[in-house]
C-alpha cells in the first residue's frame, strides 16, 4: 500500500473535522465514568466466515485472560473499507478498531483527534512495543503512530516454479533476470509438459486488485530492475518511482516477454482467485508472488495425486541487469489496532486498555487468537500446533473462532512469542516452509524500501481516487502492447498535471519535516 494506493478508500461525505472534533470530545454516548475503563471493551475487525458465539469458548477464554468482556462487531472482510468509512463518519467508534492507518478516512479521524496518538507510549509494554524499527516507521502517518500493527513477515517475495519442468528441461534455478527469461522462454517453446504441443507459457500473472506499489509482479519486476519501491530518492528529491528509467526499462523488457508469448495471454484480465490454475493445470510455469504460494500449490498437488505431488521450488529475488540484486519488501505488517478517544478518554484509561492488550498480545493471548484452547483443538507437539478432536461441532467452533475470526486481532504471534506453526502434512511441505526464513534472511540484506511509506499528502487523501489509476492502467496497455512508449510517458505527466506535482512537493516538504 503507498500513498496512492486504491486500497485507500473514499471519505465518506458526512465526515469532516469538525464533527470528528466532536466524536473525539463529546463521546457521542455514555460516560464510561472517572478515571477507571470499563469493564467492557467495544471491539470492531474484520471476519473471513463464520461470526464466532460471542458465549462461545473460545472468546470466554480470551475475556477470562484479559479480565474483560468484549463487545465485538465482526465485519465480512469484503465489507470491511465500507463500514470502516461509515464507522469513522459517525459518532460511535469503538474503542479498539482494526484499522487502514493509512486510509483517508482514518487519517482524517486521527488527525482531527478521534484517536490516540500512541507515538512513544509503547515501549513499556512489553508485548506492544515495536518488534522491528523499520516496520514501526512503515506504520506511521506523517510521524505519528495511530495504531499497534498487525505483524507480517517483512519479506515474502519470491518466484514459485514448476520444479519438475526444470528437470525435464535440464535447466537451473534462477538467479538473475537474464535466467529467468532463458526459463519462461523455454518453458513457452521447449514442451515442458511433453505433450508435443506448443501449449504452455512461462509466467503467469492475473488481473492485479491493487494499484502501483502495490506489491503486484510488475512491481516486483520493476525493484529487481533497480526502480525506486513507491518512492525513491533521486538527485535529492523523493520521486515516485514510475518516473525513472529503470521502471521504463523494466516495462520494455515484460513487453518482450507478452509480444513473445512467454505471459498467459489474459493477464489483463484472469481472476486473482484463479491464479493458482493454470500452474496446477500445466499451463504455465512460474508465479510471481508471496512465498506462501509455493505451499499453497504444493497442496493442490497433493489434492491431484498424493503419490507424485513435489513439483513446486521456490527462489528468492532475483540480479538485476545491473548483476546488483535489489529485493521487494513487504510492509512488515497489515492494518493497525487503533484505540478511540470517544470512551478512553484519559491517560489514565488509556494505560488501562494497553495493560489489557499487552495480555492479549502475551504468549499465552497469542496462543489463543493463533490456535485456540491447547487440550480442546489442538495439542502442541514441539514448535507446531497439531488439530485434535476435529470431529466435535464445539471443537469445530473454536477452530472456526480462532481461523475466520480472532486471529485478526493478534498483533504480534508470527514474531516468535511462543505460538505454534501448524504442522505440515508432507516433508515436501516442511521442507518448503523451512525455506522461507531462509529466503527472506538473505533477500533483507538487499531490501529496497519505501521512504514515503510513512507519508500521507494532503492532495493524495483529496484526489487520490483520480490519480491512483493512471499510472497501472497505462502500464497494463502499454504492456498489451495498446499503447506505445511515449504514451506511456505522457499518461506519467498526466499523473503530474492532474495532481502529481503537488504530491511530490508535499511528500518531500512532509519528509524533510519529519526529518528524512
Amino acid at each position: 500500500m503507498t500513498i496512492f494506493s486504491t486500497r485507500r478508500l473514499a471519505v465518506a461525505a458526512a465526515l469532516s473535522t469538525a464533527l470528528l472534533a466532536a466524536s473525539a470530545c463529546s463521546g457521542g454516548g455514555e460516560n464510561k465514568g472517572g478515571e477507571t475503563a470499563s469493564n467492557e471493551l467495544t471491539v470492531m475487525a474484520p471476519l473471513f466466515g463464520t461470526a464466532p458465539d460471542p458465549n462461545g469458548e473460545l472468546q470466554q477464554a480470551v475475556e477470562k485472560l484479559i479480565g474483560k468482556k468484549l463487545q465485538i462487531t465482526w465485519v465480512p472482510n469484503a465489507q470491511y473499507g465500507d463500514k470502516s468509512n461509515v464507522t469513522l463518519a459517525s459518532d460511535k467508534i469503538p474503542d479498539l478498531m482494526v484499522a487502514n492507518e493509512k486510509s483517508p478516512s482514518f487519517v482524517k479521524a486521527a488527525e482531527a483527534g478521534a484517536f490516540w496518538d500512541l507515538t512513544g507510549k509503547l515501549d513499556k509494554y512489553q508485548n506492544l512495543k515495536p518488534a522491528n524499527e523499520q516496520t514501526a516507521k512503515n506504520t506511521q502517518t506523517n510521524g505519528k503512530t495511530y495504531g499497534i500493527y498487525r505483524v507480517r513477515p517483512l519479506l515474502r517475495s519470491g518466484i514459485v516454479i514448476r520444479k519438475d519442468w526444470l528437470a525435464k528441461l535440464g535447466l537451473k534455478e534462477p538467479q538473475s533476470v537474464e535466467d529467468l527469461y532463458t526459463i519462461a522462454k523455454a518453458f513457452a517453446e521447449k514442451d515442458p509438459d511433453g505433450n508435443g504441443k506448443k501449449d504452455t507459457y512461462g509466467l503467469i500473472i492475473p488481473k492485479w486488485p491493487g494499484n502501483y506499489a502495490s506489491a503486484s509482479p510488475y512491481d516486483v519486476i520493476e525493484t529487481w530492475f533497480g526502480a525506486p519501491n513507491g518512492w525513491g530518492e533521486r538527485d535529492g528529491k523523493l520521486v515516485p518511482g514510475f518516473d525513472t528509467p529503470e521502471f521504463l526499462a523494466a516495462n520494455q523488457w515484460l513487453r518482450k516477454w507478452v509480444s513473445e508469448g512467454l505471459v498467459n495471454p489474459d493477464f489483463a484480465t484472469l481472476d486473482s482467485a484463479n491464479w493458482n490454475d493454470p500452474f496446477v493445470q500445466g499451463k504455465g510455469g512460474m508465479i510471481i508472488d508471496v512465498n506462501v504460494r509455493a505451499t499453497q500449490l504444493l497442496d493442490l498437488f497433493k489434492e491431484k495425486n498424493p503419490k507424485d505431488f513435489d513439483k513446486v521450488t521456490l527462489v528468492g529475488n532475483l540480479k538485476g541487469p545491473d548483476g546488483e540484486k535489489h529485493s521487494y519488501p513487504f510492509t512488515g505488517y497489515n492494518m493497525v489496532i487503533a484505540i478511540s478517544k470517544q470512551h478512553v478518554r484519559t491517560e489514565e484509561q488509556l494505560d488501562q486498555v494497553l495493560q489489557t492488550l499487552d495480555k492479549l498480545e502475551s504468549k499465552e493471548g497469542s496462543i489463543l487468537l493463533t490456535n485456540g484452547i491447547e487440550g480442546r483443538n489442538f495439542k502442541a507437539d514441539g514448535k507446531y500446533a497439531v488439530p485434535i478432536n476435529q470431529d466435535d461441532a464445539k471443537v469445530k467452533a473454536i477452530q472456526n473462532d480462532v481461523d475466520k475470526a480472532f486471529i485478526q486481532l493478534g498483533t504480534r504471534a508470527s514474531v516468535g512469542l511462543g505460538t505454534y506453526a501448524l504442522r505440515p502434512n508432507d516433508e515436501a511441505s516442511r521442507k518448503m516452509r523451512e525455506k522461507f526464513d531462509v529466503l527472506m534472511n538473505e533477500d533483507l540484506k538487499t531490501a529496497v524500501f519505501n521512504p514515503a511509506l510513512s507519508i500521507i499528502a494532503p492532495t493524495s487523501v483529496a484526489k487520490g481516487q483520480t490519480l491512483d489509476t493512471i499510472i497501472p492502467d497505462a502500464r497494463i496497455k502499454y504492456l498489451s502492447g495498446a499503447i506505445t512508449e511515449d504514451q506511456l510517458k505522457a499518461q506519467i505527466k498526466r499523473w503530474y498535471d492532474s495532481g502529481g506535482t503537488d504530491i511530490a512537493k508535499e511528500v518531500n516538504d512532509l519528509a524533510a519535516k519529519a526529518g528524512g
